[in-house]
């Protein structure tokens, strides 16, 4: 099977970490051996690289075409309207990508089907494609695209219209299928595959060593997200007074840091909580075996991978209990939900966790009840269903745009 994987949730060589859960599904999906793939990935185009213009200019060193775990992936940039072009933005990511996926095809690589991930507006630009290029689509829904975007009018009409024309949906979890379900579109259509762990990468390690490497001592939990109100890091700074030795790593960067620290230092904690800044995939794990708990206290979250690579390094969790986080934290050796989302919500969590803490190889056991294996079954299901039962148009002809 051919696939031409479609999203601008797709990690690069600016910013490695971006969409990286995309990029591991397609890893393992390849590895499959009956599939290959190309990556058209759409970066907003920016006309300068200074860094005072922040995420714009990081997106404008892209390069146009890279090469990732032998994949190639290639950026064409797409105009991005601040503020007033969201409803703008499908049709501006379709126009933008149109050239390439023809260069692609004009060039030998006839794709059977465009998985997109990522429902608004990246799903909605791929039907836009499908329909131009005679191709079924399949869109992965993530998260906030069904929890958020749905609230806006216009958006929200454009996706039920992609989700209609769509030869088939996934969602990375139970909770996510009914939500669209809810919406209004056929459960039939939608199949739940929840996002596996990379039990390669996140594996358990000496934890001394690993503390003493990171210079960590005394009960230390680690939160993990990018700063913004949606990760909710000030939550667990707000915890630390009911949890006083208690020690936090902060793992992430954003526009939140500023006023995080000043909570800190309002609070008197300071001296106990960390912020490392933007960590590395292959350096979270000595920071996961470092760190005695994780803790994820997200409004909004669809699958969060954070909580499975912590507990794939035997790190358990305290989480809020939002959207397919149950699905993942579901018993005690995996961790503990909180029973309300507030400071003092996670801080009777961790003393939860404390007194029936679990035993690390446990928990690394439950991880590995999430491998791949059963997600890229499920999609090699799907997508050979959809190529079987294609249509009688030619394969690759354009229709008129």
């Amino acid at each position: 099977m051919k696939l031409l994987t479609f999203s601008s949730l797709f990690p690069n060589t600016v910013k490695p970490s971006h969409g990286i859960f995309v990029e591991t599904r397609l890893r393992y999906l390849l590895a499959s051996g009956q599939v290959e793939s190309k990556v058209v990935a759409p970066v907003p185009w920016f006309p300068s690289q200074h860094p005072r213009f922040g995420d714009y200019a990081a997106f404008s060193k892209v390069p146009a075409a890279e090469t990732r775990y032998d994949i190639e992936v290639t950026h064409p940039r797409y105009l991005v309207i601040p503020k007033v072009g969201m409803t703008a933005a499908p049709w501006l990511m379709a126009q933008a990508c149109k050239r390439e996926i023809g260069r692609i095809i004009d060039e030998g690589y006839d794709f059977d089907v465009i998985d997109a991930h990522y429902f608004y507006p990246d799903g909605v630009a791929a039907v836009m494609l499908g329909k131009y290029f005679n191709k079924p689509v399949v869109i992965t829904a993530r998260g906030t695209d069904i929890n958020l975007i749905p609230q806006f009018t216009l958006p929200r009409k454009q996706l039920m219209w992609a989700a209609n024309n769509a030869a088939g949906m996934i969602t990375v979890c139970q909770a996510l299928r009914e939500e669209m379900i809810g919406l209004g579109i056929p459960g039939d259509r939608i199949v739940s595959l929840r996002n596996g762990v990379d039990l390669q990468r996140f594996v358990p390690m000496d934890r001394a060593a690993a503390r003493a490497q990171l210079g960590i001592d005394g009960f230390t939990v680690i939160s993990v997200g990018v700063l913004d109100p949606r990760k909710a890091h000030d939550l667990t700074i707000g915890a630390l007074p009911m949890l006083p030795d208690v020690k936090l790593l902060i793992a992430g960067i954003g526009p939140e840091r500023k006023k995080l620290e000043a909570l800190a230092a309002s609070l008197g904690v300071t001296d106990r909580v960390k912020f490392l800044g933007a960590v590395a995939q292959t350096e979270l794990k000595h920071y996961y075996n470092a760190a005695d708990a994780m803790i994820l206290a997200s409004s909004r979250e669809g699958w969060a991978n954070v909580l499975l690579e912590s507990m794939a390094c035997g790190t358990p969790v305290v989480a809020s209990n939002v959207w397919g986080t149950p699905e993942v934290v579901a018993k005690p050796e995996a961790g503990v939900l909180m029973k309300e989302r507030t400071a003092k919500g996670i801080a009777e969590a961790v003393t939860e966790l404390r007194c029936n803490y679990p035993d690390h190889a446990a928990t690394r056991r439950y991880a590995e009840g999430f491998s791949w294996d059963d997600t890229t079954n499920g999609q090699l299901t799907l997508f050979s269903r959809i190529i079987n039962s294609r249509g009688t148009l030619p394969a690759g002809k354009r229709a008129v745009a």
